[in-house]
């Protein structure tokens, strides 16, 4: 899959495509139908399949403090947009002079004359421009004067109910993590690298794998059964812990991971925490002795999860 960060780098080869656009946080099932949508229609026009996304997403611009928790911070989302066959992917920069683009120059300038979109699938519920004044009607309308064609998607449901993100982050959030990954079509996870900590769970005797969370808000907190996925070993048992440790005055929103069977270096490595089932919420403790109590009880009750059939 191309990556291309910069409108001024894109390529002629890929000169004509099919397209989408949206923050495909999460990468869900309806995500995934979009893509399977979109794939039928570049076969049959032999393009490739390209998606638009924004970073910062616009939410995050326009109102940072009541953004969504992104489900998937970016590098996970081009991860999972390459393992489903996009062709080539375009992170365009939303800033105050992108918001003050004019829907028909949205499309005209950039999605013609920088993307080159020859058809364009989007959701029911996609609006761009300045003031979201850009919507389907608009759409169809520039195509036929522009010789392009769009298509909406279509409702992708599950369980009598609309896949969303928002809706995934309640699951979340509530603690229902079956329930999300059925959404999902995989276990809800985190990915990245595992860097050096203050070393503090080694002192209570859980020495821990620790990942920067590198997102504004995280969709989950508490302790987790999870496994962590290592390239080139076999998935680890594990207990995960997202907070900021309050019993040890943190202020930080952080990814700790004990694996209950595993021993090695980690650091530098690139791991996947797969989140199974929540334990608790995080809470502070009157004593560093009962912290330490608290977490083999959270251990003992994450082994006891991968002994039951």
């Amino acid at each position: 899959m191309e990556l291309v960060r910069n409108l001024n780098d894109l390529q002629s080869r890929f000169k004509e495509c099919v397209a989408t656009i949206g923050n495909f946080d999460g990468f869900h099932l309806g995500h995934q139908a979009v893509l399977q949508q979109l794939r039928r229609r570049a076969d049959a026009l032999s393009l490739p399949v390209t998606v638009v996304v924004f970073e910062p997403q616009p939410m995050e611009f326009f109102d940072p403090d009541n953004a969504p928790a992104r489900l998937t911070r970016w590098r996970e989302k081009y991860q999972l947009l390459r393992e489903h066959g996009v062709d080539r992917m375009i992170c365009i920069r939303f800033d105050a002079e992108l918001a003050s683009v004019s829907a028909n120059d949205f499309v005209v300038d950039l999605l013609l004359g920088k993307v080159g979109v020859k058809h364009l699938l989007i959701g029911d519920d996609f609006r761009f421009g300045q003031r979201r004044k850009g919507n389907y009607a608009l759409l169809c309308e520039l195509g036929a004067q522009y010789d392009f064609t769009v298509e909406q998607s279509a409702t992708f449901l599950l369980e009598n109910a609309r896949v969303s993100s928002s809706r995934i982050r309640a699951l979340i959030a509530s603690g229902d993590l079956d329930a999300a990954a059925r959404l999902l079509g995989r276990n809800y996870s985190i990915s990245g690298r595992v860097t050096h900590g203050k070393k503090e769970g080694r002192v209570l005797g859980f020495p821990t794998a620790n990942i920067e969370l590198q997102r504004m808000k995280t969709a989950l907190q508490g302790i987790f059964v999870a496994k962590v996925v290592i390239e080139g070993l076999p998935d680890q048992p594990s207990v995960a812990y997202i907070g900021s440790k309050p019993t040890l005055g943190g202020t930080r929103s952080l990814l700790e991971a004990h694996l209950l069977d595993f021993s090695g270096n980690l650091y530098g490595r690139s791991i996947k925490v797969e989140f199974l089932q929540k334990l608790r919420d995080d809470k502070k403790f009157d004593s560093f002795e009962s912290l330490k109590e608290q977490i083999t009880i959270d251990a003992n009750k994450a082994k006891e999860y991968f002994l039951e059939p």
